[in-house]
């Protein structure tokens, strides 16, 4: 045992563990510091906080020592590891690196958080560009002389508990075993590093971000506990962007421009309330797969139909937006616009920090109004950042695969993504039988995405179309027709709305329309209600901004609330337009696009379109530097 605890493995695994330890006390003591902000901890929460703490410090440790952890499996002779200046390079690298990224940025965090209520990243280090800067430091570590005393003693114990006077000891002699062992420890070593970066192993994990911490706490304030240095600083190094808001309006003109504070209405041209809501968001699902959408693509092909029958029979007996866009082109954008009405412009929204802010969406609003909220997705539980951001959002249950193969097995794994469309939207429908009325509940589709497969007992039965992602369409269209079929006659189903709308336009496009600016935005979006109380054409041009403020014009809210797109149904005065950035801020209008760059000076022609869009634009950013998206 003595032995194997001198190895080099195992005084790494030492080594790595007093990180973990120390990374702990820094958490308590911004905790005990901003303990008024961030609010009580119930006994119930910590077992969630404390695996997400887990996860984050595993990045944290990744992203700061996985150079470190590299150098001490590197297999080199016992020879040269026993050199004094290869010892002395390993603890040099231990101590200073992490007396700086995880001491000193933790509990310098404590302080910075208190002002600006987000975690410390790469925007104040790259842009900490103050002439005072170091007066500040100085003023800050004298009034906080205990934080000071603190990261001195965790130093200290990061360099004692390091061990810098134990000999090696190798657990094979040397020769070709010894090689043999210490480069596949080595291998294992850097693709665990991987891992602990993105955040997890699988094909379906992406790189965790900042806003992945709301997945494990009960509120976006304690959500910001669970975070830590380096992960902050490091993870958003070079793909963030520095939050600066615009002055292209005095506020009286920005007012008087463009607001994203909505009064509710006095009446609804619609009355729902009181209705369940089922929001469906479809994968890739671009406007050309309908022919009713599209007919023009479609007429005089052998595929005359389209990709989807069954939605377009749907849309026949809907409110249909006949010109909806998406406002970005990736998954993670559209969630914030559909679901808090809130943009993305150079940076997606939930990949800044400030996304944590104080939020009213629409699972949070609808909520406090007794709806049961869910959110639905086939994949795992903490892929691809959708659970996250739907806790941050306000949903409070998340149903993913672990649920549904803890209820039907493993068989309907696409072997990609998550679960199949089919049996999961069904599985959506048995839950939803469950849950008491009103409830609200979200469902990402997966399965038309790339690889663009279906499973192998329905290909055959499938159309294959012109484009890859069509059977994959198909496929998802039949989906939907057997979940109506199968539910169409329960009561809860007859009570709710139907919200169908796309997250962002294919990478598989087949008209030419469809490649540029802005076909490369139109999307699918209805709202259908099954006793046909809402039906009908929306002709002008809607953006998923929209879905939220509709929503709540259709089930009566009385709450002013905030939100960048319009109730199509209840506000007339709002701009018709859709809203995005491709490299510079661009809208599509009624009479034609508007776009300009950072550097362009406001426009100031009374009630222009391109004024309305910078003083939306300079109410985005304001907004985020606030970190507060609410109507207060």
């Amino acid at each position: 045992m003595n032995r194997l605890l001198h190895s080099p493995i195992g005084l790494l695994v030492r080594r790595i563990a007093l990180l973990y330890v120390v990374l702990l006390l820094c958490r308590i003591l911004f905790y005990a510091y901003n303990a008024p902000l961030l609010g009580p901890l119930a006994w119930t929460d910590a077992g969630t906080l404390l695996r997400g703490a887990l996860l984050f410090d595993t990045a944290s440790v990744a992203y700061a020592d996985g150079l470190f952890v590299l150098l001490s499996l590197l297999p080199l002779p016992t020879r040269i590891r026993a050199q004094r200046w290869w010892r002395s390079l390993l603890y040099g690298y231990y101590v200073a690196v992490n007396a700086v990224l995880v001491v000193a940025t933790n509990l310098a965090d404590a302080v910075y958080f208190r002002y600006t209520q987000k975690r410390f990243t790469a925007d104040e280090i790259l842009f900490a560009d103050n002439d005072n800067s170091f007066a500040l430091v100085l003023k800050f570590a004298a009034e906080n002389w205990y934080l000071v005393l603190a990261a001195v003693l965790l130093t200290a114990l990061l360099a004692r508990g390091y061990g810098r006077r134990l000999q090696e000891t190798p657990l094979l002699r040397e020769g070709w075993s010894r090689y043999v062992g210490s480069t596949l420890l080595f291998v294992l070593g850097t693709g665990l590093c991987i891992a602990g970066m993105r955040g997890g192993f699988t094909r379906t994990t992406r790189p965790i971000t900042l806003s992945n911490a709301a997945l494990y706490a009960p509120d976006n304030a304690r959500a910001n506990l669970i975070l830590s240095n380096p992960f902050c600083i490091l993870r958003t190094a070079g793909d963030g962007e520095r939050v600066r808001t615009p002055h292209y309006f005095a506020p009286e003109r920005l007012a008087q421009l463009f607001t994203p504070v909505h009064e509710p209405a006095d009446s609804a041209a619609v009355d729902l309330t009181g209705r369940n809501i089922v929001l469906f968001v479809l994968e890739s699902m671009s406007a050309e797969h309908s022919a009713r959408l599209c007919p023009e693509i479609w007429s005089g092909t052998a595929a005359g139909g389209g990709m989807t029958p069954f939605l377009d029979s749907l849309m026949a007996h809907s409110l249909t937006f006949e010109r909806m866009y998406a406002n970005g082109t990736r998954s993670i954008q559209a969630l914030p616009s559909i679901l808090g009405s809130i943009p993305s412009f150079r940076t997606p929204f939930v990949l800044l920090p400030q996304s944590l802010g104080h939020s009213r969406q629409l699972p949070a609003m609808l909520a406090d109004r007794g709806y049961a909220t869910l959110f639905f997705c086939g994949s795992e539980r903490g892929s691809m950042g959708f659970g996250a951001y739907a806790r941050s959002a306000g949903v409070e249950r998340l149903v993913s695969r672990e649920e549904y193969e803890a209820v039907h097995g493993t068989a309907d794994f696409d072997g990609y993504w998550g679960i199949w469309d089919e049996p999961f939207i069904g599985f959506a429908g048995e839950v939803l039988a469950t849950v008491p009325e009103p409830f609200f509940a979200a469902l990402f589709t997966l399965s038309s995405h790339h690889p663009f497969v279906v499973p192998a007992a329905e290909a055959a039965s499938l159309p294959d179309g012109y484009t890859k992602i069509h059977k994959g369409v198909a496929y998802v269209d039949r989906a939907f027709r057997r979940f109506f079929a199968r539910f169409s006659h329960e009561e809860w189903f007859r009570r709710t709305i139907f919200v169908f709308v796309a997250d962002h336009v294919s990478s598989e496009k087949f008209a030419p329309a469809t490649r540029e600016w802005p076909g490369n935005r139109r999307i699918m979006g209805f709202i259908h209600t099954p006793d046909g109380a809402l039906q009908g054409s929306v002709t002008e041009i809607a953006q998923q901004l929209d879905i939220m403020p509709t929503l709540l014009g259709l089930t009566g809210n009385r709450e002013r609330y905030f939100a960048f797109g319009r109730d199509v149904l209840n506000e007339p005065d709002r701009p018709r337009w859709s809203v995005g950035y491709d490299g510079r801020y661009r809208a599509l209008t009624e009479a034609g696009t508007v776009s300009f760059d950072e550097q362009q000076a406001a426009d100031t022609v009374a009630g222009s379109p391109q004024g309305r869009f910078q003083a939306l634009v300079q109410h985005y950013y304001d907004r985020i530097e606030r970190q507060d998206y609410t109507a207060e």
